[in-house]
């Protein structure tokens, strides 16, 4: 076995629901170890691959993938985020855990979901790294909601074992004395300012300081307000910043959830239609719009992306949560529809899973890339033309906005020592985020540390790159070439992305 599988392989031990979302056999009946023994023995492994890369001769952009990897592995293994993880989304191991089974088949899991859940209270209940007591109370409500429904399908004959260790972790967060609103951040917790430093390296990929971050941050939102300004005078006659964030929150509002999901629908098809002048490789999968299933509406994201499985069984599904569709701006539709979707995350992940490469190139989860190229496909959706008006420019600006407002925000939280509150009103006063999007918001910033500065890094990174490459060839430069090029590598750290754009560029004849 290779270097790059056995990373891989240690990889999918960590989060093994992504090769089922996948497709990929061999991870269909496990649920990741979460305890500080199983925990340190993965850590022990993968440390281990890593010094046999050291004097390895295996092709370099691999190598730096496997780097990447297992330093990322080993850095949230060290920050021990599962003692303090525990209110919503896909890093909240046991949330996680219900939501995904409601969207694969697990029952050849059945039998290791007890074991997962009872771990996580374990871990949670002994620690010294006290989750917020907010996220406690969202946790318990959580776990009550699901105790109180019905028997659902997936839980099968384990069903008594699976709730009676469900009940056992929301007794330990009922209990757990959490930290207050005024101590949210990772920098209060021990050995808090070093596991944030390599969370933030892991998640950028670069050198960038959690100060040169914040800055960086600061200025971007300083320059939306003169795009704003410019839109907003087209769209409804003013130029006045703050009168058209009051605008975006209180107008142009869906008037039911069917508008919402036809406009996305709309929004992809249109994409589908434009990519081939974009786009030399595209997904041998389509793409389809579905709704977040009603017992996961109140703890999923508003909006997210899942691949197609390798066999074709399905195509690629941009999922949609219409919790609250009625007081959300549809001004967002279109822009998150081209990043989750298409030309996103759908025609980033698809083509990576269909080249030939790897298993640990093609399914990497190297976030500065990932994240990046979906927000890249924010702005390239305009270059391609799809947005249908200046309304829906105004959504883009609102997430590019959300996504500067985040490396302030995030840094702020975890290297500077905000209060939850101080950056509810950061986001308040400098995004057109409506209240209950800026708290949720805050709320997964705070439970994952560095994961919301990998979107605008990535997206700087590959502007910056592109550009160097178009000033380098001139009239040569083939913009279908260089999409091929940046998503044909598969996932990769950016400074190997840097690399490879340099070399294709002067390469060229």
């Amino acid at each position: 076995m290779s270097l790059a599988d056995e990373m891989f392989s240690a990889a999918m031990d960590w989060s093994p629901f992504l090769p089922s979302v996948y497709g990929l056999p061999g991870w269909d009946d496990k649920l990741e170890d979460l305890s500080v023994d199983g925990q340190q023995a993965l850590r022990a492994r993968i440390a281990d691959i890593l010094r046999r890369a050291e004097h390895s001769d295996e092709d370099p952009v691999t190598l730096a993938v496997l780097r990447h990897q297992g330093e990322t592995i080993v850095a949230r293994i060290d920050a021990r985020l599962v003692e303090h993880t525990v209110a919503t989304g896909l890093s909240a191991p046991v949330n996680a855990l219900l939501q995904m089974a409601a969207q694969l088949d697990v029952s050849r899991r059945r039998g290791e979901i007890a074991r997962y859940v009872t771990q996580a209270a374990v871990r949670v209940r002994d620690s010294d790294r006290r989750p917020l007591r907010r996220h406690l109370r969202t946790g318990v409500t959580r776990m009550e909601r699901f105790l109180a429904s019905p028997v659902q399908e997936w839980e099968g004959p384990a069903s008594a074992e699976i709730r009676a260790a469900v009940a056992g972790y929301r007794d330990v967060l009922a209990c757990v004395d959490g930290r207050p609103d005024d101590r949210p951040g990772i920098c209060w917790l021990p050995e808090g300012e070093q596991n944030y430093a390599n969370l933030v390296r892991n998640y950028t990929t670069t050198s960038y300081t959690p100060a040169a971050l914040h800055r960086l941050g600061l200025d971007l939102i300083a320059a939306l307000r003169d795009e704003y300004a410019e839109i907003g005078a087209r769209v409804w006659g003013t130029a006045d910043v703050p009168e058209i964030f009051h605008r975006l929150r209180t107008e142009l509002l869906w008037d039911n959830e069917d508008q919402m999901v036809a406009h996305a629908a709309e929004a992809i098809a249109r994409a589908e239609a434009e990519a081939p002048r974009w786009f030399g490789r595209m997904p041998k999968t389509g793409c389809r719009v579905c709704l977040v299933g009603e017992a996961e509406r109140e703890t999923a994201a508003i909006a997210f992306y899942q691949p197609a499985p390798l066999d074709g069984s399905r195509p690629g599904t941009y999922w949609l949560n219409p919790l609250g569709a009625t007081e959300r701006s549809r001004t967002v539709s279109e822009v998150t529809a081209f990043h989750e979707a298409v030309p996103g995350h759908h025609y980033q992940l698809s083509i990576a899973a269909e080249a030939s490469m790897p298993n640990l190139r093609r399914f990497a989860f190297i976030e500065a890339y990932l994240e990046g190229w979906g927000l890249y496909t924010e702005r390239l959706a305009d270059e391609m033309g799809l947005y249908s008006s200046d309304e829906q420019r105004l959504g883009m600006l609102g997430l590019d906005a959300m996504r500067a407002g985040r490396l302030v925000v995030d840094t702020g939280l975890h290297a500077f020592g905000w209060t939850r509150q101080q950056a509810v009103d950061y986001l308040r006063e400098n995004t057109v985020m409506t209240e209950p999007e800026i708290t949720s918001e805050v709320d997964r910033y705070i439970e994952v540390p560095g994961q919301a500065l990998a979107y605008m890094v990535g997206r700087l990174e590959i502007q910056r790159v592109r550009a160097e490459a178009a000033a380098r060839l001139g009239d040569r430069f083939d913009v279908k070439a260089f999409h091929d090029l940046v998503i044909g590598l598969g996932p990769v750290p950016l400074s190997v992305l840097d690399q490879q754009v340099t070399a294709w560029s002067s390469a060229s004849p």
